[in-house]
């Protein structure tokens, strides 16, 4: 992997540039250490990682328990982002939320932190960090290589990327999954059918079965009353005993159709919590298709050629014309494809990585001037986005954060911009004629 963009974590040596020193009857805490060697702490490393760290070595339940203690956010009501956003402002800002999360983290992974401990150099830990690869146990080694202390620079760059790549490879088997969903709740509609089916049975030999039950009972009382005025003690006797063998063999034959019963509910159970989760994943899959035919269809109105001779190229798209669009981070390879295709209906787009190489102090300047703001949520890291948020609100600047880095994001964020513009103008129009 090429480098990433972020630095790493360097020690702070703010309080000792400062002066300050500690009393020598208070000699301050010493960090976990491996056989004399310090570990390096979430609040140490660079506020980079902080967002693959979080996400990668914490559950979104932790999270939830831990954040509404040093924050405003409502447990039940905040979403998952919000959560995890405030977990990385937190991380990035020290304080007792991040020694919150470093002693959770330390707890849950003690293991792993024991098992790394034992690494004397890089290399080492280069290689325990490729077996944990190799069995898919990621977050605990994730956390154990990032604050190892013989951890290099190498070393977390290609842990970063590879944690980085995994979700590339998630969002490639979304199609997949949704055919396995769709087979499965087939599969599932199929099973519950038949169960009720068999519960109908069992429901209808079970009150046969009872009612069969009484009869006999009743009979075998006639029958002792019967014997005792009629018959000889032997033949009374046969008579019973066979009713008894009788009543037996039924009273097996129910147990046995009640215990398939009670399986057959609890198969019925499982079968019905599955349902459930996979319902959830598909109407997941499907609101990601959703969004990628939006763009798809924009992609394609906006593409179309000309209805008549002299008109411009990318007709769709002529609702940039005399705009000045700021596009903050994507990718080099779509943004030139992009700056192209805005050039080409008459309107200007300036590009700035939010910081990487382009100063982060032009950014203010830029967006004063600019029609609108846009940014993709895939590729803006926290700080960037936070303080591109604030200097548009302070300049009335319009800003869209995009689902992804692509041209076809950016043409449906465009085509859905303008009509929300027409209908806003008929609007006014109407109201104003009334």
């Amino acid at each position: 992997m090429h480098t990433p963009p972020f630095r790493l974590a360097r020690p702070n040596g703010i309080e000792a540039a400062l002066g300050h020193k500690q009393p020598p009857c208070c000699p301050p805490a010493e960090p976990q250490s491996l056989g004399g060697r310090r570990r390096t702490r979430l609040a140490e490393l660079d506020s980079h990682l902080h967002c693959s760290v979080i996400g990668t070595c914490m559950t979104t339940s932790e999270l939830r328990k831990l954040v509404p203690r040093f924050t405003t956010l409502d447990r039940q009501r905040a979403t998952d982002l919000e959560i995890h956003h405030e977990a990385v402002k937190l991380s990035s800002a020290g304080g007792e939320g991040c020694k919150a999360f470093q002693k959770a983290l330390d707890e849950r992974y003690a293991h792993a932190l024991r098992r790394f401990g034992a690494a004397k150099d890089a290399d080492a830990v280069r290689k325990l960090w490729d077996e944990a690869v190799s069995s898919g146990d990621i977050p605990p080694a994730y956390w154990a290589v990032m604050t190892h202390p013989d951890a290099s620079t190498a070393v977390r760059q290609a842990a970063f990327g590879e944690v980085h790549m995994l979700s590339h490879l998630v969002g490639a088997a979304n199609r997949a999954d949704i055919r396995r969903l769709v087979a499965l709740e087939e599969d599932n509609a199929t099973l519950r059918d038949k169960l009720e089916r068999q519960q109908e049975r069992l429901q209808e030999m079970s009150t046969r079965h009872e009612t069969t039950i009484g009869q006999m009972t009743h009979q075998l009382i006639q029958l002792s009353t019967r014997a005792d005025r009629q018959t000889g003690p032997r033949d009374t006797e046969l008579e019973l005993q066979a009713l008894r063998e009788a009543l037996a063999a039924r009273d097996e034959n129910l147990a046995l159709q009640a215990s398939r019963r009670q399986a057959a509910e609890q198969r019925a159970m499982r079968e019905h919590e599955q349902l459930q989760a996979v319902r959830a994943q598909l109407d997941d899959a499907l609101a990601q298709l959703q969004f990628s035919r939006a763009e798809s269809e924009a992609m394609e109105r906006a593409m179309l050629p000309a209805a008549a001779p002299g008109e411009e190229r990318h007709a769709g798209l002529r609702q940039l014309r005399g705009k000045r669009i700021v596009y903050v981070c994507g990718r080099p390879g779509s943004n030139h494809t992009l700056k192209s295709l805005v050039e080409s209906t008459g309107g200007q787009l300036v590009l700035h990585d939010g910081g990487i190489e382009d100063r982060k102090g032009l950014l203010a300047a830029t967006v004063a001037r600019a029609d609108m703001v846009v940014f993709p949520v895939d590729c803006i890291d926290h700080d960037s986005m936070s303080m591109l948020k604030r200097v548009c609100e302070r300049h009335q600047v319009a800003y869209y954060p995009l689902r992804t880095a692509s041209v076809a994001s950016f043409v449906e964020l465009t085509t859905r911009v303008s009509v929300s513009a027409r209908e806003e103008a008929g609007a006014v129009a109407v109201a104003a004629g009334g």
